[in-house]
């Protein structure tokens, strides 16, 4: 399976996804839908997930040229790129990130997505950095902060707009650990191999207990937090 965005490749019981639009690997529509389309590959293989990026590029969040074109069109890519952060968040399978470069808003959810996140090692930025933007945290952000982000740094990540490199980000909680970017594959592979061992129904059952209710809390003030990012034009 390849598209403009990714490419996926079932090594085993192991599905390798690696997105690489050519430039920032922004969540695009086509990314969002490639993404879906592979998780759900995935899900259907019953194969643990390595998520990955291109060298120096994990994810540069929402696509800014569809983010500024209108409110409609902005509210149409959020909404969209939400289904697949909760879809990541709620996945089936295990999912595996290996951060390979610059992680940053939409990119930051993405890693509070996974079950285990392997950082490279290098100068990249990772956080939220929406109120420094003029944008307020959405809840669903807010919501996957709450869950994921050290508590001792969640005013930090989310109302301060703190940007992290590597080492801080696996302080913070963005990444469970660091290793050389020439590693991080291999490592990630490895750690999915290990959680494709575990036993799915007790794994689903598990993360059902684990976010179920912070799901069923977003979606719930889903419409609502739109109409606050998205106020309708006068």
């Amino acid at each position: 399976m390849a598209t403009d965005v990714l490419t996926y490749k079932l090594e085993g019981n192991l599905a390798i996804v690696q997105m690489d639009d050519g430039k920032a690997n922004a969540l695009s529509e086509a990314m969002i839908d490639s993404l879906l389309g592979a998780l759900a590959r995935a899900e259907k293989e019953a194969a643990a997930m390595v998520l990955v990026g291109r060298p120096d590029r994990f994810c540069a969040g929402f696509d800014l040229r569809v983010m500024m074109s209108s409110p409609d069109a902005a509210k149409a890519l959020l909404t969209r790129g939400s289904e697949l952060l909760l879809a990541l968040y709620a996945s089936k399978v295990p999912l595996v990130i290996g951060c390979t470069g610059h992680a940053l808003a939409g990119g930051a959810l993405v890693l509070l997505t996974g079950d285990a996140r392997i950082g490279a090692e290098g100068a990249y930025r990772i956080g939220l950095n929406e109120v420094s933007i003029g944008m307020p945290v959405p809840v669903l952000a807010m919501e996957f902060a709450r869950d994921r982000i050290a508590p001792s740094e969640l005013t930090n990540a989310t109302l301060l707009a703190r940007i992290y490199d590597p080492e801080q980000a696996v302080r913070a909680g963005y990444l469970d650990s660091t290793a050389p970017a020439g590693a991080v594959l291999d490592l990630a592979k490895a750690e999915a191999t290990r959680l494709a061992g575990l036993a799915r129904p007790a794994f689903e059952a598990t993360k059902t207990r684990l976010r179920g209710k912070t799901i069923a809390y977003i979606q719930a003030t889903f419409a609502e937090d739109m109409r606050t990012l998205m106020p309708p034009v006068s």
